[in-house]
């Protein structure tokens, strides 16, 4: 498969006679698009939700610091482990199916979650939750992809899509510190259950079922144990060295059969007929630079969002509610760029919106970094976090549609898996590195005070904004503006 030029990116197509899906997708879009945002939302949410939480469950269950490790890792391992065989999977077997499965798996993992008395239940359960979002959230992406026709249309639905994702992402440690403050650690869980059940009423009476004439296909089930089984070492590895050092046995074994498994599906896909990620995608020059990015930015906003509720509560001295409420301003941020995104889209081009919002990130940053133990919560915290989360929100949009565009509909759950898997990646990646400097730094100064504290979380928000930029840098790959109908030549 050749490059996509900028002129078949999101091409316009035939619409659909009124009340009838396209491909026998969709019966409601707006619907549809609200089902698919949620599900999005509480997926990613689902990454950072606990960790504010973590105290009083390790009081409650008499949890390890391993195990209290563990409650965090469990999800993101299988959840960014299982993204691709997730987004093939609702391409083989109708994505209404593939839906409903995963929300009602990840809905029964956090009710499970929610009561359980010891901490291996907690942890079993955090496994569960990873294996249903890892195939809603590339459903999710590629239901939009595919219902939205209209150029303009899907990029308004997918600037709020990613808007989704971003505050999922960005809020849960606001969320969770809310709910642990108002309620109970159990019910960063249990907020899951009846979100799912009102999801999967909407969902069944949305989605249908596979369009006629479509082929189920065949799983790649090689090609699938040895990508999954490669992703999610890949991820221990991370989530080991951080824990026990880089240069530990776990770490290193994992580290090894994570290149060993990926080696081993590069052999697998070259010669299956049905592969599961066909090599040729990533040959696409627009969809291996979006994947790139998002896995070179994906760590950057969960760190930032790390070291302010760690600065708030450890050197402000906050609890957990009112360090939540405090970061939650952060959601104006994401709104605003997602409104902003789609319809700087068409005069900017994914190019120009991505330098745009990165670089907006990146001086918010470098803003933040300024922090110190006696700053001003709404000059030195409130303005550049909204400042950022806006940045972010529109530099998402480009990546979406350029990494899933070019692909055709019968491929858009692989497009979406692996958009998913690289911003997963790229966050275990980043957090544990931006993690790492600024545990360096606070040690360097060796009194580990709250001015140590302090300037260890400005030196990760600095490392984060040193990634930025050297996206922009990448980012100068993206397409440009379209030339067509909606722009002048």
């Amino acid at each position: 498969m050749g490059a996509a030029t900028p002129e078949q990116v999101d091409a316009p197509a035939a619409s659909p006679a009124p009340g009838v899906a396209r491909a026998g997708e969709v019966r409601r879009p707006g619907l549809v698009l609200a089902v698919a945002c949620a599900a999005q939302f509480i997926c990613v949410l689902d990454t950072s939700i606990v960790n504010v939480a973590l105290p009083p469950m390790q009081e409650s269950l008499g949890l390890s610091a391993t195990g209290l490790q563990w409650v965090v890792s469990s999800y993101t391992l299988t959840f960014a482990g299982f993204l691709l065989l997730g987004g093939r999977v609702g391409d083989l077997w109708g994505r209404r199916r593939a839906f409903l499965a995963g929300l009602a798996i990840f809905s029964v993992a956090s009710l499970a979650g929610g009561l359980a008395q010891e901490g291996w239940q907690l942890v079993a359960a955090r496994f569960v939750q990873g294996v249903g979002g890892a195939v809603l959230v590339p459903t999710t992406l590629s239901l939009v992809t595919t219902g939205f026709p209209d150029p303009r249309a899907k990029a308004r639905a997918l600037g709020l899509l990613t808007a989704a994702a971003a505050a999922g992402g960005g809020l849960g440690g606001v969320i969770g510190g809310v709910l642990t403050g108002l309620l109970s650690w159990r019910w960063v869980l249990f907020v899951n259950v009846p979100l799912g059940a009102l999801l999967v009423v909407a969902a069944a009476g949305a989605l249908a079922g596979r369009p006629p004439g479509h082929t189920r296909g065949r799983l790649d089930l090689p090609g699938s144990v040895s990508v999954t089984a490669g992703t999610a070492l890949l991820v221990a590895a991370v989530i080991l060295g951080e824990e026990r050092g880089w240069l530990s046995g776990p770490a290193l074994a994992c580290l090894g059969g994570a290149v060993a498994a990926l080696a081993a599906f590069v052999v697998v896909e070259r010669r299956v007929p049905q592969p599961v990620v066909p090599l040729s995608v990533l040959r696409v020059r627009p969809v291996s630079v979006a994947n790139g990015l998002a896995a070179l930015t994906g760590g950057v906003l969960p760190a930032m969002m790390f070291f302010l509720v760690l600065y708030l509560q450890q050197v402000r001295d906050l609890d957990p509610l009112t360090a939540g409420l405090a970061l939650a301003p952060s959601a104006v941020g994401i709104a605003l760029g997602a409104q902003l995104a789609p319809r700087l889209l068409d005069p900017l081009g994914p190019r120009g919106v991505f330098l745009l919002g990165t670089l907006l990130s990146a001086a918010a940053l470098v803003w933040l970094s300024a922090i110190d133990v006696e700053g001003s919560y709404p000059r030195d915290v409130l303005v550049p976090l909204v400042l950022a989360m806006t940045g972010f929100g529109i530099a998402g949009l480009p990546l979406t549609v350029t990494a899933t565009s070019g692909l055709g509909s019968d491929r858009a759950g692989l497009a979406s898996g692996l958009l998913t898997t690289a911003k997963q990646v790229g966050s275990a990646v980043g957090l544990a590195a931006l993690v790492a400097l600024a545990t360096a730094r606070t040690a360097s100064a060796g009194d580990p005070g709250e001015a140590a504290l302090t300037g260890g979380f400005a030196a990760g928000l600095l490392g984060g904004t040193v990634l930025l930029l050297a996206a922009c840098l990448l980012g100068l790959a993206l397409p440009g503006r379209r030339r067509g109908r909606h722009q002048p030549g």
